[in-house]
């Protein structure tokens, strides 16, 4: 029998976890070798474990999922890692697959699907259900908001006036009414109460 994938589960919520590391157990080409309840822990036991393959959370505490994939790929660039995650928004997409996962998978899928994306990665494959690449498909391509724009969309999003915003953020009122007009436009949205219900879909700004 050849060797069993070497699985490090990171997951902060218990019963999540244990799911998982049951689901992969019950494996006969799988076992899971480390359980980690945040990044920090997920990257120092990632060192220790030297596992085949990392299932990541994206929310965790102390680090999230995305940070704790940055330093492990920077560390070991051929690390393979799935995000797992409540999320499907585009940008939550985007955020993991720019720090070098190659699977995501929202914590709705089915076990047969979990391990067929554990198979993948382990494989050296990228792993994307149907219902994220139709979700990143569909926000492609756009142009990037600014760091600036980010800042007035959240305040957008806690339903702040142009004013207000100016105050906030010590900008002339007009630049915020140029902020607004490029945010509608990037998101291709008719106005602010659309622009908000986006960002939160689309994760571009967590509440």
């Amino acid at each position: 029998m050849s060797e069993k994938i070497r699985i490090l589960v990171a997951e902060d919520h218990l019963v999540a976890r244990v799911g998982v590391s049951t689901i992969v157990n019950m494996q006969p080409d799988m076992t899971v070798v480390g359980e980690a309840s945040n990044g920090q822990q997920a990257v120092e036991m990632f060192r220790q474990l030297m596992p085949d393959v990392t299932l990541l959370d994206l929310r965790m505490p102390v680090m999230n999922g995305v940070e704790a994939a940055l330093a492990i790929k920077k560390d070991y660039p051929s690390a393979h890692l799935i995000a797992l995650t409540t999320y499907g928004g585009d940008e939550d997409i985007r955020r993991a697959l720019n720090a070098g996962v190659q699977a995501y998978l929202t914590k709705d899928v089915l076990h047969d699907e979990l391990l067929k994306a554990i198979r993948a990665v382990h494989g050296g494959q990228t792993y994307l259900p149907a219902a994220v690449a139709a979700s990143l498909a569909a926000q492609i391509p756009r142009p990037e908001l600014s760091a600036r724009e980010v800042q007035v969309l959240e305040l957008i999003v806690k339903g702040l006036a142009n004013k207000q915003i100016a105050f906030s953020l010590s900008i002339a009122e007009h630049t915020v009414k140029n902020h607004v007009k490029n945010i509608l436009s990037k998101l291709g949205v008719q106005d602010r109460t659309q622009a908000a219900t986006a960002a939160i879909q689309r994760g571009i700004i967590h509440l």
